[in-house]
């Protein structure tokens, strides 16, 4: 897909209020474009690299500037990886805000990084990540127990102690706690 650092294709606006795409309260980010063409995939409609609405990328960080008590922002689709360099600069923005970053993919891990080995981009949008959830959509492997993804295949890749430690480093949903990530979330009286 063609990249232009002032614009990212989306299938939608902005989704605010996400309690499903992570961990929190999260606002998600629905990239437009996707060639896996998963069989049973929730979101067909954003394959079509032409489809959606080309969008200000200032506008996205607008939008991130008005969230309230959010604590992550998830990029989904669509493959966000199809779009790196807008993805990795609102990331960088959304990092800024102090929210977490999410992304599904249906690249693998290592996939992604064969790929960061001609176009650095996708490594440094990787660097920006909390959790990576990785891998193509299998139906055969479909299983709604899993923790914030839908087939066994796909993993939740802790990309800190992945990058840092240069193996994949899997987010261990049995000790889970989802409490680190309302900290910053006032109580109310």
């Amino acid at each position: 897909m063609e990249q232009n650092n002032k614009y990212i294709r989306l299938a939608a606006d902005l989704q605010t209020d996400s309690i499903v795409d992570g961990p929190g309260l999260r606002a998600v980010i629905w990239t437009q474009g996707c060639a896996h063409h998963c069989k049973g995939c929730q979101n067909p409609q954003t394959w079509d690299f032409n489809g959606g609405g080309l969008v200000p990328i200032e506008m996205v960080k607008d939008a991130i500037d008005e969230l309230e008590y959010h604590t992550g922002l998830t990029f989904s689709g669509g493959d966000p990886m199809f779009q790196a360099e807008a993805c990795n600069e609102i990331a960088e923005y959304a990092r800024s805000k102090g929210l977490n970053i999410w992304v599904y993919t249906g690249f693998t891990f290592e996939e992604l990084m064969k790929m960061s080995e001609t176009n650095p981009i996708y490594l440094e949008f990787m660097k920006k990540i909390d959790v990576l959830v990785d891998g193509r959509f299998k139906l055969e492997e479909r299983d709604l127990s899993l923790l914030f993804r839908g087939s066994r295949n796909q993993r939740l890749i802790d990309m800190k102690k992945t990058l840092s430690s240069g193996k994949v480093t899997l987010l261990n949903e049995y000790e889970y706690n989802e409490t680190k990530y309302f900290e910053r979330v006032p109580m109310y009286v």
